[in-house]
């Protein structure tokens, strides 16, 4: 063997070993830590008044349809007793405030305020933050309706149809949950006037450029919308 070969060996053997030590050092470090999934930003809301409060035949004499609101705020307060008021819980089981066919809860309800844009869950009376103020792409799907960009608290009443046993154009599905949105957005607006807030219930929207424009599950459809603010 000559001196030229023995220097080859000798040089191949070292770089295969080289290898091996990169190769084992890089099993050896331990792997970059993941950063954690950010945890949903969720808000307990304030107990619900259930007693007291504005006569119910009193509120019927002052309901309106009011469509101009002061630049005020909804405090958690009155926030909270809007959303308890159109879909919470009134009883231990996690039945709400306003009746459902079969009790299935159909409903899924969104607000959108100048903090952001909100998840309401029922049985533990909070919301889910998902997004920014969507005040104007709200307006935009609505048509440009005045009121939605004066309003601080637009309510974006969303249906799951498949939660009715039946298909999606099911026109039973359909009526059942149209007549329970009537039930929940009346719940609504006669709470904000025994508040001494006011509103106006829209239908007037474009369905699929709502759903597209807002942060909502694929099977969570806008069905009806109320505006609610200081009226002026």
């Amino acid at each position: 063997m000559t001196r030229r070969t023995i220097l080859c060996a000798l040089a191949l053997i070292a770089v295969i070993w080289l290898g091996g030590m990169l190769l084992t050092a890089q099993e050896a470090k331990p792997a970059a830590a993941q950063a954690p999934a950010k945890a949903a930003e969720r808000t307990a809301l304030p107990a619900a008044a259930r007693e007291g409060g504005m006569a119910l035949h009193e509120a019927l004499a002052r309901r309106r349809s009011i469509r101009e609101y002061t630049d005020k705020v909804l405090s958690e307060r009155e926030l909270g007793q809007l959303l308890w008021a159109a879909q919470g819980a009134n009883r231990p089981d996690g039945h709400r405030t306003a009746p459902s066919a079969m009790a299935r809860y159909p409903l899924e309800l969104y607000v959108a305020t100048p903090a952001g844009f909100f998840h309401y869950e029922p049985r533990e009376h909070q919301v889910e933050r998902r997004g920014g103020d969507l005040r104007p792409a709200i307006s935009k799907a609505a048509r440009g309706q005045k009121q939605i960009m004066q309003s601080p608290g637009v309510f974006v009443f969303t249906a799951v149809f498949e939660r009715m046993g039946a298909k999606p154009d099911d026109p039973r599905a359909a009526r059942w949950i149209y007549v329970e949105a009537g039930h929940a957005a009346q719940n609504l607006l006669l709470e904000a006037v025994a508040l001494g807030l006011a509103g106006v219930p829209m239908g007037g929207f474009d369905d699929k450029q709502l759903q597209e424009n807002l942060p909502l599950p694929a099977d969570h459809r806008p069905v009806y919308m109320v505006a609610i603010g200081q009226p002026r």
